[in-house]
């Protein structure tokens, strides 16, 4: 327990001394206006801040300080105005008109050569937004979001009609994603590519400083449009400095001292020093840190690759006898302390419309053994084995499942590797089973259940178990054409029971947003795509707790 200790005080010294070394501030300036300014830290890097290429969290979350699009989500997901005030859906569900606002003013930069510096939003900004975003010039990751548009036009100054090829009951929840966000061609067409890092926007923050992999600083937007339910002005804070720190010890001792504000990630090497196994904050914590759960759009799973011409995962009855063959409550108690919900009603995950109480599989080691006993028996093979591709991160869950399985007669080899290498694996078809996670990019079920359309077979889409019915087809394609919500999501329902009964997969659990804030953060809500929204955030001075 001593030498133990000891390489604790060590790494603590070493840890504190580099980044002491990163502290560019003097500290009393800091300790004056340290409640005008929001901190966080990102393990990644921001690769840009264009909103064409906003993919993954990191570049989300920054863009999302500096843009908005037509639409945005509220925090229960409900489709509410941004730039647009107002919109109309044609009775076929084919056209959508929005009338936008004439009051939102672009960052002020001095390329708009006006007094001000800047110049108002009009619609054929927004044409010409989606004409970049769809231009293989640019390369965007996102045009796929237009994929199912036809046409679109400015009217006038404040109309900007849309048409669709066909229905999409969803598409407004795609509106809102930050692909979709509108920025201006003079500006653009200056920086060209180094637009990533000279970005302008319409944001509650506009940009200030980036220093690649090391410090990102965003300014108040003092022309921002929205306001709170009081009239004042948003947003409250001043500014947002970002880090980039990639050691996740480094960053919770950074939070553990107050230097940083959230602390959005529980990663294994301190999950037990903050939170008890029943996922409570530890005592010595409770009264500097505030702890937040809720749903988060992320089913994580186990899929089976089943064009493989392996025996074992052809066979329905061993696919059932792993889901059924390990205990889901126990895995999130002891190794996820607490976070997630046990997923056991199928893969639409809770807190998107869609999900049901539906029951999926129970843990019954009893059951598995007898599927595995009857596929011995049926084909003969009598050391029937299934390898399960991973990287470090779910290395302790997949060999949880491990040891649960081999109790009762099936053997499993967990093949870790790193994330990047599963990626291109699965999409080539070249691993049997693998463990993944599947991240809603918009808040509609159709988003689950696009994975399990035949049509979507990898390489040509995200369909990376090549799972093919024709009856859940049919309700796919059905499901596009409907009107009414709730019979769409009864649709939805059975899509996912026939998921549930055809066992291409093994639910693990139904993620959940967990944030950790300083005490005198106030106004930070999660929202079940864990969106990091601050226009609402402010900060108590510590000079006044």
């Amino acid at each position: 327990m001593k030498t133990k200790h000891f390489t604790f005080i060590i790494r603590y010294l070493t840890i504190t001394y580099t980044l002491f070394s990163l502290v560019s501030c003097e500290k009393s300036s800091q300790n004056n206006k340290d409640h005008l300014v929001f901190r966080y830290n990102h393990h990644n890097n921001v690769s840009s801040l264009d909103p064409a290429f906003a993919r993954d969290i990191p570049n989300i979350w920054s863009t999302n300080q500096l843009f908005n699009s037509l639409v945005q989500l509220d925090d229960s997901l409900h489709i509410i105005p941004d730039i647009a005030k107002k919109w109309e859906i044609s009775k076929d569900m084919l056209t959508y008109t929005f009338t936008l606002r004439n009051d939102i003013k672009f960052h002020k930069h001095k390329l708009f050569n006006t007094q001000d510096s800047t110049r108002t939003v009009v619609a054929k900004d927004f044409a010409y937004s989606f004409d970049r975003l769809i231009d293989p010039k640019v390369a965007s990751p996102g045009n796929w979001v237009l994929k199912s548009v036809e046409n679109y036009k400015a009217i006038n100054d404040t109309l900007f009609e849309i048409r669709l090829k066909k229905p999409f009951p969803a598409f407004l929840g795609l509106m809102s994603m930050r692909y979709c966000s509108v920025v201006p061609k003079e500006i653009v067409n200056f920086y060209g590519n180094e637009f990533r890092s000279n970005p302008i926007g319409t944001g509650p923050f506009k940009f200030k400083l980036w220093e690649e992999n090391v410090k990102l600083v965003l300014r108040k937007n003092e022309l921002y449009f929205e306001k709170d339910s009081n009239g004042k002005q948003l947003p409250y804070l001043e500014a947002v400095a970002i880090t980039f720190l990639p050691d996740k010890q480094s960053e919770f001792l950074q939070f553990a001292q107050g230097k940083i504000d959230l602390l959005n990630s529980l990663d294994a090497s301190y999950k037990d020093e903050l939170l008890t196994p029943s996922g409570k904050l530890r005592d010595q914590y409770k009264q500097q840190v505030h702890i937040s759960k809720g749903p988060y759009l992320n089913s994580e799973y186990l899929g089976f690759y089943l064009d493989s011409e392996k025996e074992e995962i052809q066979s329905i009855l061993l696919r059932k006898a792993i889901n059924h063959g390990f205990d889901r409550e126990k895995m999130i108690t002891y190794l996820k302390n607490g976070i997630g919900i046990p997923a056991i009603n199928g893969f639409i995950p809770k807190g998107i419309p869609g999900f049901t109480n539906r029951s999926g599989y129970e843990y019954n080691p009893e059951k598995a053994r007898k599927l595995i006993d009857r596929y011995k028996k049926e084909t003969g093979n009598d050391t029937p084995m299934i390898r399960i591709a991973t990287d470090a991160n779910y290395q302790s869950i997949c060999e949880f499942i491990q040891r649960e399985l081999e109790k009762v007669g099936l053997t499993i080899i967990v093949d870790v590797m790193p994330s990047s290498t599963i990626r291109q694996k699965k999409w080539a078809g070249k691993l049997e089973s693998f463990r993944a996670s599947w991240i809603a990019d918009y808040p509609d079920a159709e988003n689950f259940l696009s994975p399990y359309y035949s049509k979507n077979h990898t390489p040509n889409g995200p369909n990376y178990t090549h799972f093919k019915n024709d009856y859940f087809d049919s309700l796919y394609e059905e499901s596009f054409l409907i009107t009414d919500t709730k019979l769409r999501e009864q649709h939805y329902s059975k899509m996912d029971s026939i998921i549930i009964s055809e066992a291409p997969i093994v639910p693990l659990y139904y993620d959940e947003v967990v944030r950790f804030t300083q005490k005198n953060v106030k106004g930070l809500t999660n929202n079940p795509q864990n969106f990091l929204i601050l226009k609402r955030v402010w900060k108590k001075s510590l000079n006044k707790i």
